[in-house]
């Protein structure tokens, strides 16, 4: 590495298609490449990402292949060593450091999702500066819900970056001194509008033609549209049961549900159980969802939990109606319901929301004009200068 420029090292599991690495690979493609030189180490070489993070960046990893989300038989003995082997250099970080990053020595190390806290704060270099980026609330995630105890020893990390004034207000009320306090910034993310607006109007054959034709077929009904990694937290489920109650009411619509993961299978099912596979579509992950917002009447976002859906920024830029469960972030993104409709976050708040849409829908009219004057507060230029000046001061 040459001298002058600042050196990091970004750790995060890989760059499959979820908020957080699209969020990062933003914000890769946009640091000038004079200024740092950066290894990014994934724990899995794997990602529709990948092919967008410059060429000036190093990128590393400790497997290489698709992630493994299934338990049949040929795939264990891949899964169980890629568990094995992560969990050695997880123990001893000296071995991580020494081999796969060769001794290098680095002036701040990255954590850009909340699950390698560990990985950082057990460094072997003591002399780095350590960031953390929580893009969620710790209080309610899938895989582990933070005590307390847990969240405090976040503050070991110089700098501990937030998406949301509601995280923002949690790490505060568990800091013990100013000193800490000064360590969270609430930093928003970094979001290409721009790019988003190009690409709405991108005529896509799957949103166009193969995906939709069975439903256009129907009539032209209202569409709902809802985006996200195919986890529980995202609550595909309860839209699909509240999808088929209203049709149940004589409300016709359809619902598109567009992106992949660990769950889908399951909620793909349970489409085919409640029989509604010809006004409901599972159209996996795609590049480019943005012709699917537009052509949509609404986005509806169905979370349990969530720290800050950035997707919702994303359907206010193409001033979408929505219709929003209460949860982390929703409130201060749809300014307390001046720009978007928010729900109980339940199956029975999404069911009223949804009819509300299809029973009145002059309902939405006061959302749109609100809309009309939006300006998104998530400015790419300002949001890249704010984490590079948070790295330019450690």
């Amino acid at each position: 590495m040459s001298k002058g420029k600042k050196k990091i090292l970004i750790r995060i599991g890989s760059l499959r298609h979820g908020g957080a690495e699209k969020v990062l690979v933003t914000f890769l493609k946009n640091l000038p490449k004079d200024k740092y030189e950066i290894d990014l180490l994934l724990n899995l070489y794997s990602g529709k990402y990948l092919s967008e993070v410059p060429d000036w960046i190093n990128v590393l990893y400790l497997n290489k292949g698709e992630m493994i989300t299934t338990n049949r038989i040929q795939d264990i003995p891949e899964k169980a060593f890629r568990v094995i082997y992560q969990s050695v250099l997880k123990k001893f970080p000296k071995l991580l450091y020494s081999k796969i990053l060769k001794s290098k020595k680095y002036d701040v190390e990255f954590a850009a999702i909340h699950g390698f806290r560990d990985e950082i704060l057990n460094s072997p270099l003591k002399s780095s500066k350590k960031i953390v980026w929580i893009h969620n609330d710790l209080r309610k995630t899938h895989f582990h819900n933070y005590t307390d105890e847990e969240i405090r020893k976040f503050f070991g990390f110089d700098k501990i970056m937030v998406i949301s004034e509601h995280i923002k207000k949690d790490f505060e009320n568990l800091a013990k001194n100013e000193d800490e306090k000064d360590r969270i910034v609430r930093i928003y993310n970094p979001l290409d509008t721009e790019e988003i607006l190009r690409k709405s109007e991108v005529r896509s054959p799957k949103s166009e033609d193969a995906g939709s034709r069975k439903l256009k077929a129907e009539s032209n009904f209202p569409t709902f549209v809802s985006v996200g990694t195919v986890f529980p937290q995202k609550g595909f489920d309860r839209l699909l049961k509240v999808h088929k109650r209203l049709l149940d009411e004589g409300l016709k619509h359809k619902v598109q549900i567009l992106g992949d993961g660990r769950d889908f299978e399951i909620v793909n099912n349970l489409r085919k159980e409640l029989g509604v596979e010809n006004t409901a579509e599972m159209n996996g992950f795609t590049e480019n969802p943005y012709p699917f917002f537009k052509n949509a009447d609404y986005y509806i976002l169905s979370s349990r939990y969530e720290g800050f859906p950035t997707v919702l920024f994303e359907a206010l830029t193409l001033k979408k109606n929505i219709i929003a469960t209460d949860v982390s972030g929703v409130n201060e993104m749809l300014e307390n319901g001046k720009l978007g409709m928010i729900v109980e976050k339940s199956e029975e708040g999404i069911y009223q929301g949804m009819k509300k849409a299809l029973s009145n829908p002059e309902y939405f009219n006061s959302y749109q004009n609100e809309l009309q004057h939006y300006k998104t507060p998530f400015n790419l230029e300002n949001s890249v200068n704010s984490l590079m000046r948070i790295i330019d001061e450690l």
